[in-house]
């Protein structure tokens, strides 16, 4: 279990359906070592504070096993062709991961890092910026679909973090599954 890219974003005006919308989902993959805050990594904004950021979303993990599956349902749009690769950071990712994939993840669980160590907080809930970003308006309800969704971080040890940096899951209490939570929360969504 690694991470494979660290990926940051300043907020900018999107437009979307017509609307400027601010916004920091389009994340970058960035090169050395990156300072971990309590509420994020140096270099990177939320630019809406009430559904993105904050001590319990201070960081969001996205596991790279389900980037194939968006790049084939983006062709099946007809948003991007089939040997389209995406770039870590395209989900709007600021750890793009290796070996640990949803169903695995309880919240309370911690990934201790060489530098740093995270705790699993929360699903991604998707919104309007994500059918923005992918292409094509039932993007959200895909990711409803398919549960994978990645895992909000909050930091339980600053410091710092890099791409290449091998993750040791520590267990938390395990009552809650963070991809058994999604799919509950979407349900309710419905």
């Amino acid at each position: 279990m690694k991470i494979l890219s660290v990926c940051t974003a300043r907020s900018e005006i999107r437009l979307i359906q017509g609307q400027p919308v601010p916004s920091a989902i389009s994340k970058r993959a960035v090169t050395g070592p990156v300072a971990v805050h309590a509420l994020g990594l140096a270099g990177d904004e939320q630019a809406d504070q009430t559904v993105h950021g904050g001590m319990s979303k201070a960081i969001y993990a996205y596991p790279v096993v389900h980037y194939p599956f968006w790049q084939g349902v983006r062709a099946q749009a007809r948003v991007a062709p089939q040997d389209a690769a995406l770039p870590h950071g395209f989900m709007g990712e600021n750890l793009t991961i290796d070996g640990l994939l949803e169903e695995k993840l309880w919240i309370g669980d911690q990934l201790r890092l060489p530098g740093c160590v995270l705790a699993v907080s929360e699903p991604r809930q998707p919104c309007f910026k994500f059918n923005d970003v992918m292409g094509f308006n039932q993007a959200s309800k895909l990711m409803a679909q398919s549960g994978y969704c990645g895992a909000y971080l909050g930091v339980i040890v600053p410091g710092q973090l890099a791409a290449g940096d091998e993750i040791e899951l520590v267990p938390g209490p395990r009552e809650v599954n963070l991809r058994e939570l999604f799919m509950a929360r979407m349900r309710r969504r419905g």
